[in-house]
């Protein structure tokens, strides 16, 4: 597996990206299936195909303010048009060249990307990258009333899931895990986001 790769649960148009929020949030989001107020759109919101990096994140969903997990599916369209926008967080050489470079594409950015460890179930840092992808308030608009498809709550099944791995089936926890398999970028959306 390559270092810098997109893993996500995806179909011809859409793709899956996870989400964790309070109980308000997540509730009215379900309920419209949209995001709705309490949801800020005056600030980044990170979405991420990874569900497992988000249960380290959440610490399977204990975390305050990130009590719920939505699998938020949202078109590939959308998707692309974020990672043809992005900037790293970082001035990586292997994109940028050179600091400068990097800082003047920054500071004008609307989407942003960093490349954080990914974790297995059981909470191990692996070898390999995952990648949380920032929308600003000057792109968060059209996440949400463009790209979202369907907004499902995950937060019932991350319990089972820790439930399993709590009591040492780990198996059984594993076969609950939402599908991913390596996502298709075109070459300058992989050279965008670095991505191997």
């Amino acid at each position: 597996m390559n270092q810098y790769e997109i893993r996500a649960d995806f179909d011809r148009d859409t793709i899956v990206v996870y989400q964790a929020f309070n109980d308000a949030i997540a509730t009215a989001a379900v309920g419209a299936q949209r995001f709705v107020e309490p949801f800020s759109l005056n600030r980044m919101t990170w979405i991420k195909p990874s569900y497992r990096w988000l249960m380290h994140r959440s610490n399977w969903a204990r975390s305050a303010g990130q009590e719920r997990i939505l699998a938020v599916r949202i078109t590939r369209a959308g998707w692309e048009e974020a990672l043809g926008r992005a900037v790293l967080t970082s001035p990586e050489r292997r994109v940028y060249g050179d600091a400068a470079r990097w800082r003047e594409q920054f500071e004008e950015a609307v989407v942003r990307v960093q490349w954080d460890p990914e974790y297995s179930i059981r909470n191990v840092t692996l070898d390999h990258r995952s990648i949380q992808v920032g929308l600003s308030r000057d792109i968060v608009q059209r996440y949400v009333d463009e790209w979202v498809v369907e907004i499902r709550d995950l937060t019932a099944l991350t319990h089972k899931i820790f439930g399993h791995l709590r009591d040492g089936r780990v198996d059984r926890a594993t076969a609950l895990l939402p599908p991913d398999k390596r996502y298709p970028l075109a070459e300058n959306l992989a050279k965008r986001v670095g991505a191997g």
